[in-house]
């Protein structure tokens, strides 16, 4: 049950807090209505409406729309810093719809794409494949955007993306690097690298080489996939 941001049963005795969906689909979309609803909780729960939601939500369609439809970032390549979230993004999403959790897959779905505007690529599978995940909670931004990746044919009928097993297991790992016991960064490395390699890219990396150029290093601590600490005097 959606409850007025009072916390309370919506109805005649509170009429201020009484929310009119016609009012939200004419100001944002039926799509962003919908996303909020969806997004708000287990549908088992009762929730309170919250106007910065349905705004919270609405920035996020905008994103996605602005990421696959104007930023020009769909390739024709594979992008492997991506691999490994676009599987568990399906695998996760799949998952969730069958059990109406909505709201986790929502979820999953905004951390699939911030990781895209950090990476500014995105291949056209995932991009297709993640249309086709969204269409089902927002169908007309997904006919729209399905249409500009120059498809003729609705979404509807797609077949619905798969996820890769394989590509679940995370090749890299970031570790946390520390300079005489202060923390100065983090790197990505291979989880099957040993030792001597991983001390070998800490002190390749710039930010590094800058806080310990002059100094003498007296030891490298490296505990494998989680941090490196660097004493230098």
């Amino acid at each position: 049950m959606i409850l007025g941001s009072n916390g309370i049963k919506m109805g005649k005795r509170f009429p201020e807090y009484v929310v009119n969906p016609s009012d939200i689909v004419k100001s944002y979309g039926a799509d962003t209505l919908r996303l909020y609803e969806m997004f708000m909780g287990p549908l088992e729960a009762s929730k309170p409406w919250s106007n910065q939601g349905v705004e919270g939500a609405h920035k996020f369609l905008e994103r996605v729309y602005r990421l696959i439809v104007e930023m020009n970032v769909i390739v024709d390549e594979e992008v492997k810093e991506l691999d490994f979230v676009y599987h568990q993004t399906v695998k996760k999403v799949t998952e969730d719809y069958e059990n109406l959790a909505f709201n986790t897959a929502i979820s999953q779905m905004m951390i699939f794409i911030n990781e895209v505007y950090k990476v500014k690529k995105l291949p056209r599978e995932y991009a297709e494949g993640f249309i086709k995940m969204i269409s089902c909670i927002t169908p007309h931004i997904g006919e729209e955007m399905w249409e500009k990746l120059g498809h003729n044919n609705t979404i509807a009928y797609e077949k619905w993306p798969n996820f890769d097993e394989k590509k679940l297991v995370k090749n890299t790992i970031q570790i946390a690097i520390q300079i005489c016991g202060k923390m100065r960064g983090t790197i990505e490395v291979d989880v099957n690298l040993d030792e001597k390699q991983i001390e070998e890219i800490v002190l390749n990396a710039d930010f590094v080489k800058s806080r310990i150029e002059g100094k003498q290093i007296k030891k490298i601590i490296v505990i494998k996939n989680k941090i490196v600490n660097i004493v230098a005097i």
